[in-house]
Order: structure tokens, then C-alpha cells, then sequence
């Protein structure tokens, strides 16, 4: 059954439950309710409301529409704050080449438009607090679920469901190492109120989460009997992969081979490609349970929040420009919010541009210039045309009057895996193509062979998207190979919440193939890069995001490197 309907009634209070990162009881930063954990954990359809909410807690900011009844105390959106996803979209690309944020005051992404931010920063602050937040909801779950006292099946439905949120806590803490690298860690045998968690390094915060998703990922359900928006096996695997792909940033070891094989678990499981590239993201998209391996699903009746996929449907559509007829994307308006910068636009050809090559290139160009001359102008610079609200069948999904969507956001995407896997085969110096074993293209042991290497499945993607396939006389070596991926990576995955770390992985100095540290480096410069047009780099520091100071004044235990 499709999570868009879940009933969140059952959890209003929920968010009570939880241990805050922080000993100050008057920084206002966590939720507060009179339900206690007594009222709530009484029963497995309680536990299952809770579920909902862990979940819903990514698409949502509040129990109501667009934030009302807010879950916590926030600096955005009139502090009612946004939805978990819409601030994750724009910590991860906002200041890259993907993303040129036209609401620069109005949405104060000043700081992350031009990689800029301080400790101070509103979106570095709701990010971090919403990541605590649910942290905080997990843990709760846990502290209770692990003194329940279930049976039978009921006992077995409680294993799967401890399973999921210990999965959810190791993706919070996934993107608060990515984010911020050196975090507070809390867990549910730590107590419950004037608790100073202690200072976790990036190494140790990484081995937590290597070892929650290796112990839970045997509990949770296989990928073919898990219900679309619950995350399963899949899932778990496909995190997994993402962490040892970027092992060498968080630790300074590098895990390719373990990335490569979570990545061929993954690939076992069944999963195929979507044959229209569209369809992953439009509003029939929880029909594609056949590449989406991880959903959020959302829906313009129950989790409006001008977040997660509203904010890229509405936010990628122009306003003003009476070229673009919004409603052929299932919106009543568009909010201009964002345009692609050049750098990124260059990624594909002027035939893709034409509309005759590539299928994900999917920009709007009429009234619009391809420079951009202003971050304020919204005229200047590309328009996105990736994200709709529209179904199969060209109609509008419903309730759009309201500016919310009917398209579930893909987390975590089979494609992405391909990619994963694909660099993984450089990295380790595997045989690209591995053609070895024969020359007939039919034959099994040729096919085979060919999946070993990397080019074949890069060319899945591309033959999908109707682009030329590569071979491996396309590249010189090794490192040109992986500009390539990296590439490729934005072409296939942009507005998906990506970039950043895809330009910052491996940013270790003299690191063998360390073809990316692009974020903050002369490496790779982008219009409005460090704010100016013509861009430049900037300080180190800003490849990872600093601790608020607000929490750093209620635990001792924290500080920022460099900030």
C-alpha cells in the first residue's frame, strides 16, 4: 500500500519522545508536547502511526499544512521552517553548478548561493536541528520498542519495524557526517533530557553506521514483498555503497571494493530500468518500483509543505516568462526559484538542448539566457523541465491549487547504483569493458563478462536516455574516464540532491585518481562560484558545513575545525 495515505494522526505528540543533542532547556530547538512516551507506545498500531512519522518527518515540517503545527522552533519560512527534503535539495545544490537560487534574501540561501555560509546560517541551523529531530523520533521508537513485549506476529512485525528505523537513524546520520563530518552522537541507551552527547570523529560516526546497516539489514524486507515508501534490503544496501563510496573524504581509507560489492547486491535484487526517463518524475511515479529503490512519497492532500518535490516541480517553473506554460507540468504557477547555471548546462550538446539527443536533458530556453548575468534575474539563466506533476496519462494530479504535488521524490534511484559500481570498477583498476571470454554479443558468457566492467553499465543509462554509447577508446586513462562518470552523474542524477558531494568526494590531498575536490577548489569554476560572475574558488573550510553556534554554546563537547 502507497505510504501518500498514511494517517498521521496517531503521532501528533510522537515528537516528545525524544532526547535532544543539547543540555540547555531554553534553546527552543526541539518539539514540545504534554504526550508522553506512556500514551503513545501502547500498542503495534501506536509503534506503526510512529513509523509513519520517522518517515513522514523527510517531507513534512509540522503536522499540518505547509508547517502548521510545527514540528520545532526554526529561522525559516516565519519559523514554521521546511520540510527536511527542500533544505536537503538546497544544502546539496544550491552553491553548485546545478542551481542558481533567484530568492536570495526572501529565502536567505545567500550564504549557500555563494558558499559563503557561517555558524549563523539559517539553512546550516534547520538542517541541522531537522537532522537531530528525527534522530530524536528514532531513538525514542528504539528506547521503547527494544522493552516491548510483542509475540507471534506481532513480534516478527516489531523486528521488521526496529529494523526500518534503525536503517532511517543510520540515513540521518549519514548526511549529518556528510554535512558536518565531526557531530554529537545520541542513541536510545542514552538518557533522556540534560544529556551532553559526546563529540563523534568522522571515523567513528562512519564505523556506527557501517554496523547499524550491516546488523539491521538482515531484519528489514526483501525488495520484492516491501511496500512502496517503507525501506528495504535495497535500500539499506544502496546507503550502504553510498557511505564506502565516500569513505575516503569521512576517514581517509578508501572502501571501493566494499562499495562494489554492496552496489552488486543491489543489482541482484531483481531492480531494472525505467524505459522512459520522464517517468521517474512525474506524479504516477510510484508505478516505478522497478528502479526507484527508496521513496518519499508525498501527496497534495495529506503532506503539503512547499517542500521535497513541490519545491522542485513549482520552484523550477518561471513565473513571468509567457513562454512557459506552467500548467503542461501539472502546476497552477511557478515560483522561479532556481535556474541552472552554464557550466552545468554544458554537460550536454546544443543537439540535446534542440531536443534530438539526449532525453534527461530537459531544459527551457525560450526568453531565457544561458548566462547568468544576475542571481536575482530570473530570466537569466536555463529553466529545468525535469520535475511534473502531471500522470502517464497527461492529466493533472489534484489539489494543485494548493501548490502541492502528487510526485514522490526518489531517494535512492538503481541508476545511481550503476554509476556507483561503474566508478568503483576504475577505482580498482578493473577491466573497463571486459569484453574477454568471446566476440558474439549474444553470447551468455560474453554478456557476462561485459557485466563485470564498467562501460556496459554506463551504457544502459545512456542508451535509455537515447545518447551515444561509450567505449574505452573514449578515454586515455583512468582519470579521464572518471570525469567522465562524474559527468555523467550530473547529467543522469541533477535536482536529486547529489552534487555537492559528488564535487567534493575524494578531496583528499594526493590521493591516487582524486579527479573530484571540485566544490571549493580551482579545479572546477562556476558562474557565481564564491560570489562573483565569473566565479573563483574558495576556502577549503566550506566543504563541510559548520555546527550551529547555537548548539555549540549548549554542548561543551562540540566546536568547529576552521570556522
Amino acid at each position: 500500500m502507497k505510504l501518500k495515505n498514511i494517517l498521521y494522526s496517531m503521532m501528533m505528540g510522537t515528537a516528545v519522545l525524544t532526547g535532544t543533542t543539547s543540555c540547555v532547556s531554553d534553546l527552543d530547538q526541539y518539539p514540545h508536547t504534554e504526550t508522553t512516551s506512556k500514551d503513545v507506545y501502547t500498542s503495534l498500531a501506536n509503534y506503526e502511526a510512529v513509523l509513519g512519522k520517522i518517515y513522514a518527518a523527510m517531507v513534512t515540517s509540522g503536522q499540518g499544512k505547509g508547517g502548521d503545527n510545527k514540528d520545532m522552533e526554526s529561522v525559516l519560512n516565519g519559523g514554521s521552517g521546511f520540510d527536511y527534503m527542500r533544505m536537503f535539495i538546497n544544502m546539496q545544490e544550491c552553491g553548485t553548478d546545478e542551481f542558481a537560487s533567484t530568492w536570495l534574501t526572501g529565502e536567505q540561501t545567500t550564504g549557500l548561493t555563494y558558499l559563503s555560509w557561517d555558524a549563523n546560517d539559517a539553512w546550516v541551523s534547520d538542517m541541522y536541528y531537522r537532522i537531530y529531530y528525527n534522530i530524536a523520533l528514532c531513538n525514542e521508537f528504539l528506547r521503547n520498542a527494544n522493552n516491548a513485549n510483542f509475540s507471534g506476529a506481532d513480534a516478527e512485525k516489531m523486528k521488521e519495524y526496529k529494523a526500518e528505523v534503525r536503517f532511517m537513524r543510520a540515513l540521518f546520520y549519514y548526511h549529518a557526517l556528510d554535512f558536518y563530518r565531526n557531530i554529537p552522537m545520541v542513541t536510545e541507551n542514552d538518557p533522556v533530557g540534560s544529556y551532553i552527547p559526546p563529540r563523534y570523529t568522522p571515523q567513528q560516526t562512519f564505523d556506527y553506521i557501517e554496523s547499524e546497516l550491516k546488523d539491521c539489514v538482515g531484519d528489514m524486507l526483501p525488495a520484492s514483498t516491501c511496500p512502496y515508501g517503507q525501506a528495504s534490503q535495497g535500500a539499506a544496501y544502496t546507503l550502504l555503497a553510498k557511505l564506502y563510496l565516500n569513505s575516503e573524504v569521512y576517514t581517509g581509507v578508501a572502501k571501493y571494493a566494499e562499495c562494489k560489492e554492496a552496489c552488486e547486491k543491489v543489482m541482484d535484487m531483481g531492480y531494472s530500468l525505467e524505459s522512459d526517463y520522464s517517468k521517474l518524475f512525474n506524479a504516477d511515479n510510484d508505478k516505478r518500483t522497478n528502479e526507484i529503490i527508496f521513496a518519499l512519497p508525498v501527496s497534495a492532500e495529506h503532506t503539503v509543505s512547499w517542500g521535497s518535490s513541490t519545491y522542485l516541480v513549482c520552484g523550477q517553473l518561471s513565473m513571468s516568462n509567457a513562454n512557459q506554460n506552467v500548467a503542461d507540468f501539472g502546476a497552477t504557477s511557478g515560483w522561479s526559484e532556481f535556474r541552472l547555471r552554464p557550466e552545468f548546462v554544458d554537460k550536454f550538446t546544443q543537439t540535446d538542448i534542440d531536443g534530438n539527443g539526449d532525453k534527461r536533458c530537459k531544459f527551457f530556453t525560450n526568453g531565457q539566457s544561458k548566462d547568468v548575468t544576475s542571481m536575482t534575474d530570473e530570466t537569466a539563466g536555463y529553466l529545468s523541465e525535469k520535475w511534473s506533476n502531471l500522470k502517464d496519462d497527461g492529466t493533472t494530479a489534484s489539489n494543485t491549487g494548493d501548490a502541492g504535488v502528487d510526485t514522490d521524490f526518489p531517494l535512492f534511484r538503481l541508476a545511481d547504483v550503476y554509476l556507483m559500481y561503474a566508478e568503483c570498477v576504475v577505482r580498482l583498476h578493473n577491466d573497463w569493458d571486459n569484453w574477454a571470454g568471446g566476440s558474439d554479443a549474444a553470447d551468455p558468457d560474453v554478456i557476462a563478462s561485459r557485466k563485470q566492467g564498467a562501460i556496459y553499465w554506463i551504457n544502459q543509462l545512456r542508451e535509455r536516455s537515447h545518447a551515444s554509447d561509450v567505449w574505452a577508446s573514449n578515454f586515455a586513462n583512468d582519470d579521464e574516464f572518471l570525469q567522465f562518470i562524474l559527468d555523467e552523474r550530473a547529467r543522469e542524477l541533477y535536482h536529486e540532491g547529489y552534487r555537492r558531494t559528488d564535487l567534493i568526494s575524494c578531496s583528499l590531498v594526493g590521493s591516487e585518481m582524486c579527479i573530484r575536490d571540485r566544490f571549493t577548489t580551482n579545479k572546477y569554476i562556476w558562474q557565481w562560484k564564491g560570489g562573483v560572475h565569473d566565479g573563483q574558488a574558495v576556502d577549503s573550510k566550506y566543504n563541510i558545513y559548520p555546527i550551529p553556534n547555537t548548539e555549540l554554546t549548549a554542548n561543551p563537547n562540540l566546536h568547529n575545525d576552521n570556522y
